[in-house]
This record gives structure tokens, C-alpha cells and sequence, in this order.
């Protein structure tokens, strides 16, 4: 009887064993994306990607823990910390969250082209240990369908444009310069110019070529699903422009010049330069409905559906108002999650 009971039990401990490998393997297999999906908004990742709403999830850079990569609901509860990196450029899918870590703790203001430990990495949505896709600094990244594009930087050849598969496979440089992915639309991605112009420009990564789409002299355009254009106009001391790329009748929607925008729905957020009289501001997509949200100087103007979040240029604070309502500033702290 004893001898049975030995082997029913040396039985069950195989059976577990086997179940916590299966179970492992297929945990730790890679989720692949059915379609073109995006990670981001073109307006958030413009702003630094610090935060990103998927599936009723905003995904951000905590200010409140050295901007450790967190999660929280919508309305700011069930708040979860997810590794200790500090994150910027946040994409993210149905399985993962994508990022760039910047765990340089003198570096903290997201500057373009202040390279200290910017490894882009993957983590799965609930948190865990991260996977590094790139090793070498890299910045704004943008999730297209199962790649990630991004510029990527050695000291050869500086910053050029590079993809790689969201498991970490098939590494190459798409372009030998540099351009911002973050205008990303389904399999396309739009951008400004080459080193030679300001135009607009399409990049098909499906077949991995980029064509000419519309002559003018932009920086940043943000392109939507029904071809409008909105990108801030070189020629113009950096005014907001609105275009369609089929009726090419460009509207001035205001003669503010421009640090930094972002938009949501039929709103667009933005920061006007001015010497004496810097301010964040709203017009409505045709130009119309103006109003001084805050005056002052502020950064990283990220938005999700509830609240649309603001750095203050000097003192670093984060503050937010919410979408509905623009107006007053609230400071933003969330807490910290001790590890």
C-alpha cells in the first residue's frame, strides 16, 4: 500500500512539474498582433509619450516615483506599478506595454538627444520583468502592428530610423537618417520632410516605401483617419495649420506661434510662445472657441479621455484638467507603490 501510495505521488509531482513547464512556456510565448494596430497617439508620443490610454488602461510615467512606469483606471484608481524603470515613449497593445527606459535620474526633463540608459524594452501588461528589444539609446517609439519603429543612435552614424518585431527579432535600419514616427495610421506613418524638404511624407511599412503626399513646409503633422492634416507651419513662425490632403485648401486655424500641441476629438491643445505672455491654449478644430487654459510655460501635453496632463516648464510639477471642462489645474499625484 505504501509503495502505491509512493508512486500515485512521484505521479501527481510529474504531472505538476509538467503542468508548471507547459504553463511557462506558453506564458512566455510571444502575442502577436492580428492587424496594424498603434501604440499611441501621434499628439502623446509628440509629447514624449509620458502617458497612454489602451483598453481602458492608462499606462504612465509616474512624477510622483521618478517616472517608474505605472498603470491606473481611467478615473486614477486601481493604481499599479509595474517595474522600475523610468519610462517614456509608452505604446502599448492588447499584450504588452512598450517603452523606452531612461533610468538616468539627472535626466528627467525628456529632452531630444540626451542619451543615458534609453534601451527600448517590453513588459507585459500586468507588469513583471522587462525584455530589451534595443540595447543602444533610442527614442520616440512608435508600435506598428508587430514593429516597433524608433530612432535609434550610435556615435558612427548618430540617429537614424530603425524597426524592430515586438520579440525583439529582425532588427534593421529603415532609413539612414532621422524622422519622427509618432503620426502613426494604421500601416502608414506620416512624417515631415527628408533632409531636403519640409513636405509631408507617407511611409508604407508594409512594403517599406515612403512617397511625397503633400507639398508645404511642415514639423510634426498629425494626419487622421479621414486624410485631415494638421501640422505647424514652418513658413508661418510655426502657426497651426488644418488641411485636407484631397481638397489641399490649407486654413491658418491661428497665428500663435507654437512650442508643442496635442489633440483630441474636435479640440486642439497647445502651447503658445510668446515672450511675455506664454500660455497653454484650446480652439476648436476649424479655428473657433479659443480659450487661455493657463498661462505660463508647460511641456508634454499628453491627453487621455478623461484629463489632459501638463508639465510645468521650470518647477517640473505635473498638473491636469479634465477633457470635459478645461480650466483649472489640478497638481497630479497618484502615490507611489513601494517595491
Amino acid at each position: 500500500m505504501k509503495k502505491a501510495i509512493g508512486i500515485i505521488i512521484a505521479v501527481l509531482v510529474v504531472i505538476a512539474i509538467a503542468g508548471i513547464s507547459i504553463y511557462s512556456v506558453l506564458d512566455n510565448k510571444i502575442k502577436y498582433n492580428d492587424s496594424y494596430v498603434n501604440g499611441n497617439s501621434a499628439g502623446n508620443l509628440y509629447n514624449a509619450g509620458l502617458f497612454c490610454e489602451s483598453n481602458g488602461t492608462v499606462f504612465f510615467a509616474n512624477p510622483d516615483d521618478n517616472y517608474r512606469l505605472y498603470s491606473m483606471d481611467l478615473d486614477g484608481s486601481n493604481l499599479k506599478k509595474l517595474c522600475s524603470d523610468t519610462a517614456m515613449y509608452i505604446n502599448a497593445d492588447d499584450n504588452y506595454v512598450y517603452y523606452i527606459r531612461n533610468n538616468d535620474e539627472n535626466s528627467i526633463d525628456y529632452a531630444f538627444f540626451t542619451y543615458a540608459r534609453h534601451s527600448l524594452c517590453r513588459i507585459k501588461r500586468s507588469g513583471g520583468s522587462p525584455k530589451v528589444l534595443d540595447r543602444e539609446p533610442c527614442l520616440y517609439a512608435t508600435l506598428i502592428g508587430n514593429y516597433i519603429y524608433y530612432l535609434h543612435y550610435e556615435d558612427e552614424t548618430a540617429s537614424t530610423l530603425y524597426r524592430v518585431g515586438i520579440d525583439g527579432k529582425d532588427m534593421e535600419q529603415v532609413q539612414d537618417t532621422y524622422v519622427f514616427t509618432c503620426s502613426a495610421l494604421g500601416q502608414y506613418f506620416y512624417t515631415n520632410g527628408t533632409e531636403k524638404d519640409g513636405a509631408l511624407y507617407e511611409y508604407n511599412t508594409a512594403t517599406n516605401t515612403h512617397a511625397k503626399i503633400y507639398e508645404c513646409n511642415c514639423y510634426k503633422p498629425i494626419v487622421t483617419s479621414d486624410k485631415n492634416v494638421y501640422y505647424l507651419d514652418v513658413n508661418q513662425d510655426m502657426a497651426l495649420v488644418h488641411t485636407n490632403i484631397e481638397a489641399d485648401q490649407p486654413v491658418t486655424l491661428t497665428d500663435d506661434s507654437i512650442d508643442l500641441y496635442n489633440i483630441n476629438g474636435s479640440y486642439i491643445y497647445y502651447q503658445r510662445y510668446s515672450e511675455d505672455q506664454p500660455a497653454v491654449c484650446m480652439i476648436k478644430n476649424d479655428g473657433s472657441e479659443f480659450k487661455e487654459i493657463a498661462p505660463g510655460n508647460y511641456s508634454n501635453i499628453s491627453i487621455t479621455s478623461h484629463n489632459i496632463y501638463l508639465t510645468d516648464f521650470e518647477s517640473k510639477a505635473v498638473f491636469y484638467t479634465p477633457t470635459s471642462n478645461p480650466g483649472e489645474l489640478m497638481p497630479f499625484h497618484p502615490g507611489i507603490i513601494e517595491d
